[in-house]
Formats: structure tokens, C-alpha cells, sequence
């Protein structure tokens, strides 16, 4: 008779299926009743294998918890709703629930995540990439995955995070394209023939984002202390279902067919054609009856450096008490039309401007002022900083007028121009092989008298100079 084991000891026995099985006790369950996992395999050294494997887990406590795991989509959806939402900000959950219904659960949706493998997940990433996705994308996609799965790691339900295994595609730095200062100018006077001068003047003049531009209230600013407080941004967020059953409430909007190959329907999106959806979709809340949560939003900044104070130029200081002026009669004008926001850059009714509306404004004026297609970031943000710094402003300087955290941020802002490196290194060349000297002075008019200096008047000389001294 075989000795009895002890408490906790594993177990190795041959069975009856002609299968070697291992039984390890790795704790207690939440019930309180043991926690006992099997592992079974061909021959006695693997099984062994296996067990060995499984005790050093519980002895390090790495082991996952008991039950069975969720799939990945099962969990992404969990991650999504209980964990991110507490820390993101909403545009930024906006934008993890996208990319996890249009990649990730596509993708790899259906895998157990303590089943996920390095190679479903390269499987993915080269998918995304044959679809034409690009690389930027695709890593995006990467980090919201691998931030998933770290959170199941941590809480031990797989035992290793499968997404650190893989590399993802690398990315090539978009390059910035800013005004030059003469492009700032002709945009400048492209602007100043709309009622919208004021925002491209804070905009393309001081560095401010979008969002926080078409943000800013009255309320932040102080024109007597000659500062900007931008602590809200405006942000276009997507609407969220407040009703029991999102499936049946966006079906008369449900496409679960393909546009044909030739589809003309779609032919100006820029996206083109929308994917088909879901048996289960639940997307669609714009048309639902209690939706919340979307639309223009006022947000708090990403960071709590982008809210510090910005300073005025205080040339900037009568152009603004004009524009508030000219605010207030349109205030008076609109009568029970206007719609208080206390916004800086309104509409006749006193809304605060659309993004995309002010997107298109920005295309228009760049083809008005002659200057060639760039994005809204380079003609605003990446212009300030640049033109700062051909100004002669240093970089920590730079840095506080744009908010960043670091500074190594600021210099990717920061683009050099031709022409200032092509000063600077012919003041180097001057410096290392001086050119010819400067011709002497002409001399001056009557007689000049030649002295010749001796030694005893060339000593009291230096003692009168350092009398002085």
C-alpha cells in the first residue's frame, strides 16, 4: 500500500485512459474549498514536467486564479467598462472602444486570453497592415491590448502577458511641416477679412491646440494680468445608448451586408465604405431616444501642465477688448436667440464653433493665402514653437509657453530652418578661417603727430590703467 501523501503534496498517477495525471494543490478558491489543477500528458517525464512547472507558479505566486478564462473580446469588454473608464479621459475611451470593436475583437476576439499566442497576434498585425492600415495604427492598437492584458497579468488570471512577446510595426515620425514666418503672415491676412481673426490669432500666435482655443471662456481670461488660463478644451465625443437594450434600439440602422465592390454611395467618405455589423452590434446610440454622454463637450485638458497660465502679447491685449465688444452686440442682436456658453469665439447664437466647421475654415484659408496643403497642428502649434525658437526664445522657455512635460517633447515641436543653419555655420567657418580684415579708417582731417612709445611711458601707462580699474 502506498503511502498516504501529505497536505498540499502533488500527485502523479498513470490512468486507466492510458494518460499519466497530475493533481497540484495551489491554495483555496474563493468558496474555500481546495483549489486542485490537473495536468495530464503521454509519458512520466512530462507529466512531471508539467507539475514541476505548475508548483514553482504557486510557490512564486504567478499562479492564475481558478475557472475558466474569458475570451479576449469577454475581457476587452470588461477592461473597457469597469477598469479604463475610471482612469481615461473620454475621448481616449472613445477611442479604445473603436479600435477594440473594429481590430482586436475581430482579430483575435475569440481566443481564451490564457490561450493567446505571440503568433495570433502577428497574425493580427500583418492582417492590419495588408488592409491598408498604417503602422501608426497598428501600434496603437498593440499598446490597448498589451495595457489589457497587463491588468489580467496582474490579477493573475493568465500567466504571462503574451503582447510583450510580439514587436510590433515600427513607425516613422511624422514630420512636422509649420508656417514659415512670411506663410504665418499671408495666413494671418487671410484671416483677418473673416469674423474668425481672433482664433486663428490665438491659434497660429501663441500655439494653442484646437480644442483648447475653440474652449476658452471668458471666465479664464484676465486681459488686466495679460493672461490665457485654458482649464477646458471642447472636444466632439460619441454618444452613448442610455436605454436597456442598444442591439434593438439601432436596428433600423444594422448593416450586415458589404457594399458592393463598385459602391458610389460612399465614394467621398474618407474612410470609405463602413464595415458591416455585428450580430450582436450595439453602436448606433446617436439615434437613440436616451443617449448621453456625446456631442461638444467641454473637457478638462490630458494633462494638469497643458492648464498652466499662458501669457498675452500685449499687442494681442486691443484686438480682444475689440472682438469682446463686438461679441456683446451680437449678444444684443440675437436677443432670446443667443445660447450663453461664455466662449471666447462664438457663433451669431452664441455656440461655441464646431471643430469640423473650423477644420474647413483652416483648408480654406490655406488655400486663400497661397500656402500649400499641412495639417491644422503644423499651422498652429508646431508654427509657435518654431517660430519662438527662430526668434531666439531657448527651449525651457518654449516648453512653458506650450505646456509639455519634458522637453524632449518640445524640441520634436521645434523644426530647424535652411537658412538659420546655413548662418550658422558660415559664422563657424568665419571663426575657425577669418576672412579678410576690414580696411583701415580713413584718417582724420589736419595735421597728425607720430610718437614713439619708450618702455618707462608704456609702464605708467599701465600703472594709470589699473588705477582705474
Amino acid at each position: 500500500m502506498s503511502p498516504r501523501k501529505a497536505n498540499n503534496e502533488s500527485s502523479i498517477y498513470f490512468g486507466a485512459d492510458g494518460w499519466w495525471h497530475g493533481r497540484v494543490t495551489m491554495g483555496v478558491k474563493n468558496d474555500g474549498s481546495p483549489d486542485r489543477r490537473h495536468r495530464r500528458a503521454r509519458t512520466e517525464p512530462e507529466i512531471k514536467r508539467k507539475v514541476k512547472a505548475l508548483e514553482q507558479q504557486r510557490d512564486q505566486g504567478r499562479a492564475p486564479t481558478a475557472g475558466r478564462k474569458p475570451t479576449v473580446a469577454k475581457w476587452m469588454e470588461t477592461y473597457l467598462t469597469d477598469i479604463a473608464s475610471l482612469k481615461l479621459k473620454p475621448r481616449s475611451l472613445d477611442d479604445y472602444w473603436s479600435k477594440t470593436r473594429n481590430d482586436i475583437v475581430p482579430g483575435v476576439g475569440q481566443h481564451r486570453i490564457d490561450k493567446l499566442q505571440p503568433e495570433h497576434l502577428e497574425r493580427m498585425y500583418r492582417a492590419m497592415l495588408d488592409a491598408g492600415h498604417a503602422p501608426s495604427h497598428v501600434v496603437k492598437v498593440h499598446r490597448i491590448l498589451s495595457r489589457a492584458l497587463k491588468i489580467a497579468h496582474r490579477r493573475r488570471m493568465i500567466s504571462e502577458n503574451v503582447a510583450t512577446l510580439v514587436d510590433p510595426p515600427s513607425v516613422d515620425e511624422t514630420e512636422a511641416n509649420p508656417f514659415s514666418k512670411e506663410e504665418a503672415k499671408a495666413f494671418l491676412e487671410a484671416a483677418a477679412k473673416r469674423p474668425t481673426f481672433m482664433r486663428w490669432i490665438v491659434g497660429v500666435g501663441m500655439g494653442f491646440r484646437q480644442g483648447e482655443t475653440l474652449g476658452l471662456r471668458w471666465t479664464y481670461v484676465d486681459l488686466e494680468a495679460e493672461l490665457f488660463h485654458p482649464k477646458w478644451q471642447l472636444q466632439r465625443l460619441t454618444w452613448r445608448h442610455g436605454c436597456d437594450d442598444p442591439h434593438a434600439c439601432g436596428a433600423r440602422r444594422h448593416r450586415f451586408v458589404s457594399c458592393p465592390p463598385n459602391c458610389t454611395r460612399h465614394e467621398g467618405y474618407k474612410r470609405g465604405c463602413p464595415k458591416p455589423c455585428t450580430k450582436t452590434c450595439k453602436k448606433h446610440a446617436s439615434i437613440c431616444p436616451q443617449r448621453k454622454g456625446g456631442g461638444l463637450v467641454f473637457t478638462r485638458p490630458k494633462t494638469k501642465k497643458s492648464q498652466n497660465a499662458v501669457p498675452i502679447p500685449p499687442v494681442f491685449i486691443p484686438f480682444l477688448r475689440d472682438h469682446k465688444a463686438q461679441q456683446d452686440e451680437m449678444r444684443t442682436a440675437a436677443a432670446e436667440l443667443w445660447q450663453e456658453h461664455d466662449v471666447v469665439f462664438a457663433r451669431p447664437d452664441g455656440r461655441p464653433f464646431d471643430p469640423r466647421a473650423d477644420y474647413e475654415e483652416f483648408k480654406e484659408l490655406l488655400e486663400e493665402a497661397g500656402i500649400d496643403d499641412r495639417r491644422l497642428y503644423d499651422g498652429s502649434r508646431h508654427t509657435a514653437g518654431t517660430i519662438l525658437n527662430e526668434l531666439g526664445v531657448d527651449m525651457p522657455t518654449i516648453m512653458e509657453i506650450l505646456r509639455h512635460t519634458q522637453i524632449s517633447q518640445t524640441r520634436r515641436y521645434v523644426k530647424g530652418r535652411s537658412h538659420l543653419s546655413k548662418d550658422a555655420m558660415r559664422r563657424m567657418g568665419e571663426f575657425f578661417v577669418p576672412g579678410p580684415q576690414s580696411p583701415d579708417p580713413e584718417p582724420s582731417q589736419g595735421p597728425t603727430e607720430t610718437t614713439t612709445e619708450t618702455p618707462d611711458t608704456r609702464a605708467a601707462r599701465s600703472r594709470r590703467r589699473r588705477r582705474i580699474r
